[in-house]
């Protein structure tokens, strides 16, 4: 596998529990290999059309590209926020050794033969 086959997900919750709730359920369930918590962070932002100004808890989320869509689909449904942040960026180099782990410690998406 190359690197660019690994993603990292950004996603913010609104409290420390819910983000660590969402990683344990994406380690869990073999969609992410590792998420980091990092608390707290402070998030300014538009909502409703007033500036908002609040303590947020970021999620640093190593998986896969071809799992993205499940990884979004899941973190969806446990997700507390109407709109959550769910932002994937390309890992475009990496140490190899890790990337494996990433790789062999996620799920494989099974395509269905036609």
């Amino acid at each position: 596998m190359k690197a660019s086959d690994a993603i990292v997900v950004l996603v913010n919750t609104g409290t420390e529990e819910q983000a660590n709730q969402i990683a344990h359920v994406l380690v869990d369930e073999r969609l992410a290999a590792c998420a980091n918590i990092i608390s707290p962070i402070r998030s300014i932002y538009r909502w409703n059309d007033a500036v908002q100004n609040e303590t947020e808890h970021m999620m640093v989320i190593k998986t896969r590209a071809d799992l993205f869509k499940k990884l979004q689909a899941r973190i969806k449904e446990v997700h507390k926020y109407v709109v959550p942040e769910i932002i994937a960026l390309p890992i475009i180099a990496g140490e190899r050794s890790y990337l494996d782990w990433v790789f062999e410690s996620t799920a494989r998406v099974r395509r269905d033969k036609k």
